[in-house]
């Protein structure tokens, strides 16, 4: 029986960052440690919190070895990477904390592959997005949508290539979450801002809320924006939800057991989409094989008690 241990979990203020977050702190919660959460974006007591006496502080990107170094706390951190650790991506300060990476108690857990493989930290790790299955589980409701996108359309790649869906699948219920502001700067650049108007649905920055909104759509697709070969959080959130993932190609699509289809362009990815929606049977083959995937290998109580293996 693994030693009970205390938590010292960073919250950080990036959207997609607390989602991420919030699965780390549940695997670490269904560890049986005992987890305390400091909040960077609602909380500014940090002096208070860091009195606790703490086994390891853990969180997402440079966060937790920046509180870490900035406070000399001499306790190990654990550091789950899913952006690119060298690039403003992971934090602005990123070339400040880098060299601390290199320590012998700074974990590090990467989640793409290839990149995994170009570094030499003493303590760097591969390791895949993980879900808390206890949130991201299909409800048993009919969805509204037929297709869902979630994230920034900030190229005018992904804008137009969203727009070119649009505009070719009209009979289609789409819908788009993001944050006010990538919705504002969208639309400022579209060539139809009224069809994003129709499609837009706000933003989501908590785990029920997108178990919620993957639930209301048939089909999610993915347009990954960083690393090399890996597959960004929304693909395990969506399999985990039963609903079906199209992805661009990534060569960790093979985590999937050649399951979860993906697409090579704009007109791969309708006719997988059509074809998906009248065939109930494929749609459900799919599904139910990358349900199980991520329910036996990317969930968060089993991938935090590989990280506590590792670090302990």
């Amino acid at each position: 029986m693994r030693d009970k241990k205390n938590i010292l979990a960073i919250l950080p203020e990036s959207i997609g960052g607390r989602l991420t977050t919030s699965s780390l702190i549940a695997g670490f919660e269904q560890n049986g440690c005992n987890v305390t959460v400091y909040d960077e974006l609602f909380e500014n007591n940090l002096d208070e919190v860091l009195k606790g006496n703490f086994d390891y502080i853990t969180g997402y990107d440079f966060s937790p070895l920046k509180i870490k170094v900035d406070n000399k706390l001499n306790i190990p951190s654990i550091n789950y990477f899913s952006d690119d650790i060298r690039s403003n991506t992971s934090g602005k300060y990123w070339q400040q904390y880098l060299p601390y990476l290199d320590e012998e108690d700074n974990y590090t857990f990467y989640w793409d592959k290839q990149l995994t493989e170009c570094e030499n930290f003493k303590n760097i790790h591969y390791l895949p997005h993980f879900v808390n299955m206890d949130i991201y589980k299909d409800f048993g409701t009919e969805p509204e949508y037929d297709i869902m996108f979630a994230g920034r359309l900030d190229t005018d790649y992904r804008l137009n290539f969203f727009e070119e869906l649009v505009n070719k699948l009209p009979k289609l219920r789409i819908a788009w979450y993001a944050i006010d502001r990538h919705y504002k700067d969208a639309r400022s650049r579209a060539r139809y801002p009224e069809m994003l108007d129709l499609c837009y649905m706000g933003f989501i920055d908590n785990e029920p809320e997108m178990a919620r909104a993957i639930n209301k759509s048939k089909i999610v697709f993915n347009m990954h924006s960083q690393g090399l070969s890996s597959l960004n959080y929304r693909t395990f959130q969506t399999a985990a939800c039963k609903r079906l993932m199209i992805s661009d190609y990534r060569d960790e699509l093979s985590l999937f057991d050649g399951y979860m289809p993906f697409y090579e362009d704009m007109t791969d990815l309708i006719f997988k989409i059509e074809n998906y929606l009248d065939d109930k049977d494929a749609y459900s083959t799919v599904t139910e094989a990358c349900s199980n995937v991520v329910r036996q290998n990317h969930n968060s109580k089993d991938s935090v008690a590989y990280i506590l293996d590792i670090v302990k």
